[in-house]
């Protein structure tokens, strides 16, 4: 799938409606070869086209990661509405202000799915879905296929959605109330965990397929990774990617180790017995003292390896299938634990012309990517808070006499974009008189 825009609004720091554009600008970058293989295109996105990487700057606390949150509350929401009444407390609304703080917060993705265009979105709060609808554009004129205002279908394309007719026709012939059309739940979510819903399954399987990776660090990323090993081509690539990162890794493996537990071996059941823990153990070559190679050295990869290259080895199975299978991948603090060297060739794959519909969504503080070199205009984003604490999300694009031979990077150290900190005196905190 390819993302086109993503919008949404009244959602924790960001009060009114922002839209991270995915769609590329009509402009002209410092490189040919840059406009040429930084942006997505093709014949069945009938003259429209995308940009491969995004990058969203701003200063800390300014709501860069509430960008990535609100990507992972639609998402969630779509997969599990139907089982799970309680994923609704994703919903957070701005609450710096009496206009929206009891207000539903708005959610839209519009995107391309083979060569037709979506627009799919809903407004909710942590109790209930207020609206939701599905617009699709096949030809040259965009339909809507469902419109929902509350508990009630009120609009329905009984022609190109059928499926989602047949079940507003169930709801018609029931005399009881139907617990899969909830009004906590989605309907195009209710209409995909049905047999008969197969342009909702594929639809929500999409925006499913999404990586957003927000915490780097946690045991669920270390196994996924582990996991990945098991598979011979995800091996390979995760063993070169930490290659090419320079991390002296010449090998990688997992070894399955028995659980430790507090009951005794003969008090322990079946299951428990098999249960077993993975170790992941890397190898670097070992040297004597003429500097002869002598043999692989093993080490527990998570007790010896760098907090960098443990971030590599967990990003790197998403990376492979982002770029294999042409997912998005979205990335919270991008930078962190990483040498600017590193993420700007990752980057640099995504932006790559051998990658064909992949995206890259990432936030971060790394001014050096910050370059006509690497980037255009249209793919840096600046998130900053006025004086209310709300967030506004901008395009570097939208400032108007902005070369593309600028220095992107010493334009925004030098506030000329803004969404940069406004320190204050820290040698007065040297005061500690004065502070006492």
């Amino acid at each position: 799938m390819i993302i086109q825009e993503f919008s949404f609004g009244n959602f924790r720091s960001f009060k009114d409606i922002q839209t991270l554009n995915l769609a590329s600008a009509k402009i002209k970058s410092k490189y040919e070869s840059i406009d040429e293989s930084n942006i997505i295109t093709g014949s069945k996105y009938k003259n429209a086209s995308f940009l491969k990487s995004k990058a969203i700057y701003g200063a800390n606390a300014c709501g860069k990661s509430n960008i990535v949150k609100a990507f992972v509350a639609f998402i969630r929401i779509i997969r599990q509405s139907v089982k799970d009444e309680e994923v609704l407390n994703l919903v957070e609304p701005f609450k710096l202000s009496t206009e929206t703080e009891n207000e539903p917060s708005f959610f839209q993705l519009i995107f391309w799915v083979d060569d037709v265009r979506y627009r799919y979105g809903f407004e909710l709060d942590d109790t209930k879905v207020f609206a939701e609808w599905l617009y699709a554009k096949p030809g040259e004129r965009e339909l809507a296929y469902f419109i929902r205002d509350n508990q009630e279908i009120i609009e329905i394309d009984k022609t190109n959605f059928s499926e989602g007719n047949k079940l507003v026709s169930l709801f018609d012939d029931s005399t009881t109330d139907n617990e899969i059309f909830r009004n906590n739940s989605l309907f195009l979510s209710s209409i995909s965990s049905l047999g008969f819903g197969k342009l909702s399954k594929q639809l929500t399987d999409n925006i499913a397929s999404i990586f957003v990776i927000n915490g780097l660090g946690h045991s669920g990323l270390f196994s996924y990774a582990g996991d990945s090993l098991n598979d011979e081509k995800k091996k390979k690539y995760i063993i070169d990617f930490l290659k090419h990162g320079d991390t002296g890794i010449e090998d990688i493996d997992t070894f399955d180790i028995p659980s430790e537990g507090s009951l005794k071996e003969t008090e322990k059941t079946n299951s428990e017995k098999d249960k077993k823990t993975k170790l992941v153990v890397s190898t670097r070559k070992k040297y004597d003292k003429n500097l002869e190679y002598l043999e692989d050295e093993p080490f527990p990869f998570r007790m010896m390896e760098s907090e960098g290259t443990l971030k590599l080895f967990e990003l790197s199975p998403f990376v492979f299938e982002a770029l294999k299978e042409n997912r998005p991948l979205i990335i919270d603090e991008f930078d962190a634990r990483f040498h600017p060297l590193l993420t700007k060739k990752i980057i640099e794959l995504f932006n790559s012309k051998n990658n064909l519909s992949s995206q890259l969504i990432f936030t971060t503080h790394d001014t050096n990517l910050l370059s006509a070199d690497l980037l255009r205009r249209d793919q840096i984003e600046f998130v900053e808070k006025d004086k209310y604490g709300a967030s506004h999300l901008y395009s570097l694009v939208k400032f108007k006499g902005v070369r593309n031979s600028a220095s992107f990077e010493k334009d925004y150290i030098n506030g000329k974009y803004g969404a940069i900190p406004f320190l204050g005196d820290f040698r007065k905190l040297l005061n500690f008189e004065d502070n006492a």
